[in-house]
């Protein structure tokens, strides 16, 4: 099993979460700010440190399925990786991420009010492990 990188896009902060050696569990990795920080460069730095083979993006879609304005900013980000990368990038439907982010650190007794940053880890590690899943 590859080595991959959970990616949760959100307009002030995106969360990351990584995999395990063995590609079997997703782990929240760090909340990179969009306001003070390039994501596609911090994206690559952290996927070449932890010798990732596969980045994740999650693709938000509504719960019909349909894309919307969030997905053509998903669509943009997946490009621009690819533009700097060799590494496969693989959109990954995220529908729900965030809420079962915020119940999971709910029911951990987590005040998410306080926790944004947390919550977008969170994500990232929810949308990673459902590919990793899908993968064994």
């Amino acid at each position: 099993m590859k080595k991959a990188l959970g990616i949760d896009l959100g307009d002030a902060r995106v969360g990351v979460a990584v995999s395990d050696d063995l590609g079997m569990l997703a782990h929240p990795l760090e909340t990179i700010s969009t306001q003070s920080t390039n994501v596609v460069k911090r994206v690559l730095a952290l996927a070449s440190e932890r010798s990732v083979e596969t980045i994740i993006v999650g693709m938000p879609r509504n719960m019909n399925g349909s894309h919307g304005p969030a997905a053509d900013k998903a669509k943009a980000f997946i490009e621009e990786l690819r533009r700097e990368t060799t590494l496969p990038i693989v959109s990954w439907d995220e529908r729900l991420s965030t809420v079962s982010a915020q119940r999971a650190l709910q029911e951990a007794g987590r005040n998410t009010r306080k926790q944004k940053s947390v919550i977008d880890q969170v994500a990232a590690q929810i949308i990673l492990q459902s590919w990793l899943d899908s993968q064994a």
